[in-house]
């Protein structure tokens, strides 16, 4: 069943003075929406506590945040806020840097409400109320809100026009306000920013009634599907609704439409993930929620075949998506008219480089955002072991471990003195030029807690494993608090203990990851009686009462992984895995003189997993033998005789792909050859 919560006056008096009722203050509030199956807990329903995930948000609380906020807010930098200042008439100055930095500093922005959220921290609500006040004086009479127009109206500079050119990102910056907006007042009772949310939402609708074309054509990277989506959730403005499902269909008013940017073709005649990996994902997780609110069939069909296309043939064993930096689409075309120039983008099926992987930061996260959104609507543990997958090891390695260096781009593998050039760094870095990355990495940081359960009114259910205290709210107002325990990802042992519950009976729903074969359940210290399968949830039904142990054990053996033939890249290579954790080897754990290219597994490797709590922030690091063979120098040759020599055998070190580049400019490969 589906609950329906009325605005009431009681309703309106939570927001402004921040009591709660179950669900107002979800990350995505799916409470009201009538074609999902969990809904989602509260931004403060959960807390780590130690261990994995309580160290990541630590790290977000006390070096993310501020650390971005240094980036942001310094002009000879980063002019992001330096622009709003502009724009509100507090500086003097035109506009500096990308068209979307506003929209990257409401990353930043929804990352602090997120913290504050959990913390409660006075100081970063002063803050934001600061900042709120002068994104309030950008703003148009008219609702309309994008610092280069406005600065360039204020100081008429040249000639400002709204929406004329596509890649300006007017609507990609309001659809992250509008979602920051609706974040901020679920977690502060304020509504400052909503007002400012709203008023923008308001122009785009009114825009959208008028001149449907303009908003069809300048949907680019379209954040605003989730934006518009959010909006309608926190203020149940029938209009807000209506122009998210508008926004499906004046996508076929897009003149010269591209694959590129995903409007080539109507939506719901796509059955490929093409273009732009980044405007992809963030329009499928859009879709998502436009579904959620409407029911509407032909949607979620298409979204489970793009799904499908992107997860079986076009997804990086990291959960990394997006292989090309250049291509054509579609490739290999017979029609060469219709061949289209794309960036950034999803290439061919199983078309997956690692030394020139692509895999922009943004497209992961935009990944876990549809994969998030598709489990809450359909409720199937596939989405929740894509979801855990991405954040683990795609997600991750996207930021350095004290989270204050980025990588925009993400190798599988990374070669010293490459015969070519590539786009970006090869090093995370404290500062990108294209600074969307950053900010969206810190919000997912912040936001995980958000991920790791979801409600039904059969009970809670455990997406995401790691020590910390659920504290709920169940539609019919009763609540449960629980405690999960577990060193996990690094052990298989998670523990649960029931700390107040309802009377009556209820279900404890326990993901089993797909990786997850020979899984135990224990419910007060017996087995339960019947098979645990993975990639799905386990229902444990029963009365509970307060004091009530289970635990749940998982096999967390590492086990080689091969691609599928037609990955050519990795043909007759391996990766390596241990529970949800993705493996490399990297240089700096190799003997001087040592090249990545000079190691190979054997067929049958013997593992052994330990764990090493001064290494790279504690981690559990594989070793093994291999075979080490010194290539001989390749220069003016293109093939030649396979070498006879017999190779020695020595101990190599595997480490977690994330860490990956915390030591140093170093070599990486994930893949590596079998023998």
């Amino acid at each position: 069943m589906n609950r329906t919560i009325k605005v009431t006056p009681l309703l309106l008096l939570c927001l402004i003075c921040g009591s709660s009722i179950a669900g107002d203050r979800a990350l995505t509030n799916t409470w009201s929406s009538p074609y999902v199956t969990f809904r989602c807990t509260d931004i403060n329903d959960v807390h780590w506590t130690t261990g994995f995930w309580a160290d990541r948000f630590a790290t977000c609380e006390t070096s993310m945040v501020p650390t971005l906020w240094r980036v942001l807010s310094d002009p000879k930098t980063c002019p992001a806020y330096d622009n709003f200042l502009i724009a509100a008439g507090q500086k003097q100055g035109r506009h500096h840097g990308a068209k979307w930095f506003d929209g990257d500093f409401y990353k930043w922005l929804e990352t602090a409400a997120t913290v504050y959220g959990i913390t409660r921290d006075p100081a970063l609500d002063r803050q934001m109320d600061e900042i709120i006040a002068v994104i309030a004086q950008t703003q148009r009479p008219d609702g309309y809100i994008h610092s280069p127009v406005v600065i360039q109206e204020r100081t008429q500079s040249s000639a400002a026009s709204a929406f004329q050119e596509r890649l300006d990102f007017e609507t990609y910056n309001m659809g992250h306000l509008m979602t920051c907006a609706c974040v901020h007042t679920r977690v502060t009772g304020k509504t400052s920013l909503l007002n400012v949310a709203r008023k923008a939402a308001d122009y785009l609708y009114r825009l959208y009634k008028t001149s449907p074309e303009i908003v069809a054509n300048n949907a680019i990277c379209p954040s605003h599907y989730m934006g518009v989506v959010e909006m309608y959730r926190t203020t149940h403005d029938p209009k807000y609704l209506e122009l998210a499902k508008g926004l499906i269909e004046i996508r076929d008013l897009v003149t010269l439409g591209t694959d590129h940017n995903q409007d080539r073709h109507p939506f719901r005649k796509q059955t490929e993930a093409v273009g732009h990996a980044v405007r992809a994902n963030y329009l499928y997780a859009g879709v998502a929620d436009i579904y959620a609110e409407t029911g509407d069939p032909s949607l979620l069909t298409t979204l489970e075949t793009l799904w499908e296309d992107v997860t079986y043939r076009k997804l990086y064993v990291t959960g990394a998506t997006g292989a090309l930096y250049d291509g054509a689409s579609p490739d290999g075309s017979r029609n060469h008219t219709a061949i289209q120039l794309v960036h950034q983008a999803y290439g061919r099926p199983y078309q997956l480089p690692n030394v020139t992987a692509y895999n922009e930061s943004c497209a992961t996260i935009g990944y876990a955002l549809w994969n998030w959104r598709m489990l809450t609507i359909t409720g199937q543990a596939r989405y929740a072991d894509v979801l855990e997958h991405v954040l683990y090891n795609g997600v991750l390695s996207t930021i350095s471990l004290d989270g204050t260096k980025f990588f925009y781009r993400n190798t599988l593998r990374q070669v010293d003195d490459l015969p070519f050039e590539l786009r970006w760094s090869d090093q995370r870095v404290p500062y990108i030029s294209c600074f969307c990355c950053p900010p969206n990495i810190i919000r997912t940081m912040a936001e995980v807690s958000s991920y790791a359960y979801s409600l039904t009114d059969r009970g809670v259910w455990v997406n995401l494993y790691g020590s910390n205290v659920l504290n709920t709210q169940m539609a019919d107002g009763s609540v449960i608090k629980l405690t999960q325990e577990t060193d996990y990802p690094w052990g298989g042992t998670i523990r649960f203990s029931i700390d107040r519950c309802p009377t009556g009976t209820w279900s404890l729903f326990l993901r089993i990851p797909g990786w997850a074969t020979d899984a135990k359940v224990l419910v007060n210290g017996k087995p339960v009686s019947f098979a645990i399968k993975p990639d799905q949830y386990v229902d444990l039904n029963r009365q509970w009462s307060r004091g009530d142990k289970c635990e749940l054990i998982l096999p967390m053996q590492p086990c080689l992984i091969e691609a599928h033939p037609l990955v050519e890249e990795a043909r007759n290579q391996v990766a390596v895995q241990r529970g949800p954790i993705v493996y490399c080897l990297e240089s700096s754990d190799l003997p001087n003189g040592t090249d990545i290219d000079d190691i190979a597994l054997t067929a049958t490797p013997a593992f052994k997993a330990q764990y090493d709590p001064k290494l790279l922030g504690g981690i559990t690091v594989i070793k093994t033998n291999a075979q080490y063979l010194p290539e001989k120098d390749w220069k003016n040759t293109l093939y030649r005789k396979v070498s006879t020599d017999k190779p020695k055998v020595v101990e190599v070190s595997l480490i977690p792909y994330y860490a990956w580049g915390n030591r140093g400019e170093s070599e990486m490969t994930v893949w590596i050859p079998r023998r």
